[in-house]
């Protein structure tokens, strides 16, 4: 018995051989489920292949160049913090490595972590970080000192960005899973575009500045993080500063194995320990059932009013594609007249960008209630009761987006220097968000359209893309025509040399803009009550 065990166990696979094996079938399988998933994978490889041949190839003409370590320390840098946050706003982007699938198994953490990480480089982004990092290294190799190095470097800063992701996607692999993880996934676009501005404000600043020396002193720091002090190593090896080079490395193989150990401790306890539902649970019953979220009902007005103002405002901050929206339009409105005014090109009424923003948040009202809207809908039978609802639901909108048109527009005439325009600026902001607020009713009323659930990226379900076009830009092109009254009357002060009456526009601009979302108000609410049947077959298709 114990010879026949013991040729069982010696002939059995090992655990790491397993799960390379497993990873390579999933990715197998996966393909065959549709051609289009082929076609997407093939031509991420094939664009992967290509951008990465590009940059070895310039990582190859940097050799010799003065700027080749800056380069080359921060791309590994770059390469190491994308690893990091992949994990926090794509959690579902490898879902063959989420580790709370195997809390039934029965494996031990030490081997599980090692075929994990062994089957974790199995794929398309950690072969193109092996070949950055490769590049990286070659611009910088010099001398046998050098190359012996690289070749240390090279594996260990692939290995360790990997470590990096799963330890970090292993900390937070139920916040991942859970509603505030898709909430935060649906948020990467955002960060993606926050991230192209200050890339692009970035190079504005190094194309004036004529060569990469303003990047020098980041990189000086960045070369002793690792892994990029891994790449940092190589480069002091090749000047001959062997004590330094070997500190780098042994800098870098101290975070991989910390890392390793964090992800060891991670899986020990998301395996052994009870989750946040049944957690939850006992805290709340503990807690008598209180919500401690009483403070916003107090601050708002009493009866319909105020309970539809709450109902909007939790909508913002607890529905996935609504805070996706609100968080949009609230930093593309401060990124846009804020970084145009630190480049220099910059004008007061970039500042109307905030109210742009911001006043396209009351387009389709309804149709971000979907289904549930028909809750709603129960309560209106009058046109006064739907002026009642749109009413409301302007004037959470409102509370949020006047005091933040005033933040950007002070702001920027700060950034500016040029205090005098804060006036116009102000008048001109408020009558284009007056003019967004009052159409935004009348087109949620007119061209309601459902908004998907069951996808982060559709706003709009299939068969109903016409309808939001002429909602938001039809919308958008009459708010235009509707504030052409201030934008004319800045002109003619401008061109008339009057611009001691500029400071009108202060109280001309709210006052029209108040108007104008009273007289939106009044055209929607007699709509919206005849066409309730209408609104509710529109957003409950999503």
């Amino acid at each position: 018995m114990s010879t026949d065990t013991t040729a069982s166990a010696a002939a059995a696979p090992s655990l790491t051989s397993v799960f390379v094996r497993l990873k390579l079938s999933l990715l197998r399988n996966g393909l065959r489920q549709s051609g289009g998933r082929t076609a997407a994978y093939i031509t991420s490889i094939v664009l992967g292949a290509l951008f990465a041949a590009g940059m070895v190839l310039g990582f190859v003409l940097l050799r010799g160049h003065a700027s080749a370590v800056t380069v080359a320390v921060l791309v590994t840098g770059v390469l190491a913090l994308s690893w990091t946050v992949m994990p926090l706003f794509v959690p579902s982007g490898d879902e063959t490595l989420d580790p709370s699938r195997l809390v039934m198994l029965p494996l031990l953490p030490r081997p599980l972590v090692r075929a994990l990480l062994v089957a974790s480089l199995v794929g398309v982004g950690p072969v193109l970080t092996f070949l950055l990092t490769l590049g990286a290294a070659l611009s910088l190799a010099h001398g046998a000192a050098g190359t012996v190095v690289a070749v240390l470097a090279v594996p260990l800063s692939t290995v360790t960005c990997v470590a990096l992701s799963r330890s970090v996607a292993a900390a937070n692999i139920r916040l991942l899973t859970s509603r505030k993880g898709r909430d935060l996934a649906l948020l990467s676009g955002l960060v993606i575009a926050i991230g192209m501005q200050l890339v692009n404000f970035g190079a504005q600043r190094l194309g004036r500045a004529g060569g990469l020396g303003p990047l020098e002193p980041a990189a000086s720091v960045v070369g002793w993080l690792p892994p990029a002090a891994a790449i940092g190593a190589v480069d002091s090896a090749s000047r001959g500063d062997h004590a330094v080079a070997a500190a780098r490395l042994l800098l870098t193989a101290a975070a991989l194995v910390a890392l390793v150990y964090w992800w060891r401790r991670s899986l020990v306890r998301l395996m052994v320990e009870p989750d946040g539902s049944t957690i939850g649970a006992a805290a709340d019953a503990k807690a008598g059932g209180k919500s401690g979220t009483g403070l916003l009902a107090r601050l708002l007005p009493a009866g319909r009013t105020g309970a539809v103002m709450e109902r909007s405002l939790r909508y913002a901050w607890r529905d996935p594609k609504t805070k996706a929206a609100w968080v949009t339009s609230l930093a593309i409105g401060l990124i846009v007249p804020i970084f145009n005014a630190f480049q220099g090109a910059g004008s007061i009424y970039f500042a109307c960008f905030a109210s742009g923003m911001l006043g396209m948040l009351m387009y389709n009202q309804f149709g971000q209630d979907t289904s549930a809207f028909w809750m709603v809908a129960q309560t209106i039978a009058t046109p006064a009761d739907a002026y009642a609802e749109l009413r409301a639901r302007a004037l959470a909108l409102l509370s949020v987006t006047v005091p933040y048109t005033v933040f950007v527009t002070v702001v920027t005439a700060a950034v500016l220097g040029d205090w005098t325009k804060l006036p116009e600026g102000l008048g001109l902001a408020f009558g284009l968000l007056g003019a967004m607020v009052g159409t935004g009713a009348v087109t949620s009323a007119r061209f309601p359209y459902s908004v998907p659930q069951d996808s982060g990226y559709k706003n709009v379900v299939p068969g109903q893309a016409g309808l939001a076009w002429i909602s938001i830009f039809g919308g958008m092109i009459t708010a235009a025509v509707l504030s052409a009254p201030l934008i004319a009357a800045t002109i003619y002060l401008h061109v008339s040399d009057q611009q001691s009456l500029l400071w009108l526009l202060l109280p001309a601009g709210p006052l029209y803009g108040a108007l104008l979302v009273l007289a939106g108000l009044k055209l929607a609410a007699p709509r919206t009550a005849g066409r309730l049947p209408e609104i509710l077959t529109a957003v409950s298709k999503g």
